[in-house]
């Protein structure tokens, strides 16, 4: 193993290189009354650059998003959305139905996180 010093120059190397883009507290959601976890699909009629910005941007400004995908198939893009109950959640798609225009919104309510874990190396 490695000591306190080499294991933290290590670590910012990997900073310093972009291996490691950041790091963070794996926070327990359940108590901190957000319990529920939903996954949106979006699909849209319009690909022009001007939406892309506008979503980016509601993207970027929406806290209950937590992680954003582009996606190939039928689905444009994937959200994983956490709010405190259903209430919220419904506020929160009629913030994001009226940011930008979409062809399709369908959520999908978790029931249970069965795995959270680290990458695969």
């Amino acid at each position: 193993g490695l000591t306190a010093t080499p294991c933290w120059k290590r670590i910012k190397r990997m900073e310093e290189s972009g291996i490691i883009l950041g790091r963070v507290a794996v926070l327990d959601a359940d108590k901190l009354g957000l319990p529920v976890s939903v996954f949106v699909s979006i699909e849209t009629a319009d690909h022009s650059a001007e939406w892309l910005q506008a979503f980016a941007t509601t993207i970027a400004t929406t806290p209950e998003i937590v992680g954003a995908w582009r996606m190939s198939g039928d689905v444009d893009y994937l959200l994983h959305v956490i709010v405190p109950d259903i209430s919220a959640y419904d506020t929160f798609y009629k913030k994001l139905i009226g940011a930008v225009k979409l062809r399709n919104v369908s959520s999908r309510f978790a029931m249970e996180r069965m795995k959270n874990g680290a990458l695969p190396i």
